[in-house]
């Protein structure tokens, strides 16, 4: 990649993922919640199909826990901490997406919204030579969160998208009230939930491979 505070495009960024139609390719995007990572994986997704390299998000917020298993923990305030993710699933099933040969079908749970619950197979990842595996915790250790440690291993690199603490906080607060929340109630979860998730993670990012901050229509390194 280019030296750090150099601005690139998503083409760019896409350029630099190796390509080798022998195995699959993990590539995993990391960061604090709202920082982006959905939307540079879409856009990676997007190019890097352009260019005609298959590819697929295999996101980590397919692994929530349901909202009957949270609110039986009383942790359903708490959903989205490290501990309301089913983790040893996450890893079980990136095992077998790093051992399953191009062609055989993996199944991938992915997260509704608009229900706020996980869904079975969402996707199947199959004949994709490159899988981009977004989500706050890929590079935590068990001593920072429980059941987390295993991830980073599955990984053929890990980016970390990061972003200003206020946008951040705005993001989130603009996520949670169209999910419903009264405005008090997103300011009570950004403050007490998300950006002590966010702190967390922050600890992780210099075990990332290249760290990333979204700059207009590119993102600067470093």
């Amino acid at each position: 990649m280019a030296g750090p505070s150099e601005v690139l495009s998503v083409a760019d960024l896409a350029a630099t993922i190796p390509s080798d139609p022998r195995r699959r390719f993990l590539l995993g995007i990391a960061g604090p919640p709202g920082a982006g990572k959905s939307t540079l994986s879409e856009r990676l997704r997007a190019e890097l199909g352009g260019a005609g390299r298959s590819t697929v998000v295999s996101p980590m917020d397919g692994y929530h826990l349901s909202n009957d298993v949270l609110r039986s923990r009383g942790a359903l305030a708490r959903k989205g901490e490290p501990d309301t993710f089913d983790a040893a699933g996450f890893v079980t099933d990136l095992r077998k997406l790093r051992a399953a040969a191009i062609g055989e079908p993996v199944p991938w749970p992915l997260f509704d919204r608009a229900i706020d619950e996980p869904t079975e197979g969402g996707v199947i990842v199959r004949d994709e030579q490159i899988v981009l595996v977004e989500g706050n915790y890929l590079l935590l250790t068990d001593a920072e969160a429980s059941g987390w440690a295993g991830v980073r291993g599955l990984l053929d690199a890990c980016w970390y998208l990061d972003a200003p603490r206020e946008v951040l906080s705005e993001r989130l607060l603009h996520r949670h009230a169209v999910g419903g929340r009264t405005p008090d109630q997103a300011r009570v979860k950004v403050a007490d939930s998300d950006l002590r998730n966010a702190d967390l993670v922050a600890a992780s990012r210099h075990r990332a491979d290249q760290v990333l901050t979204a700059v207009g229509a590119g993102y600067c390194l470093g």
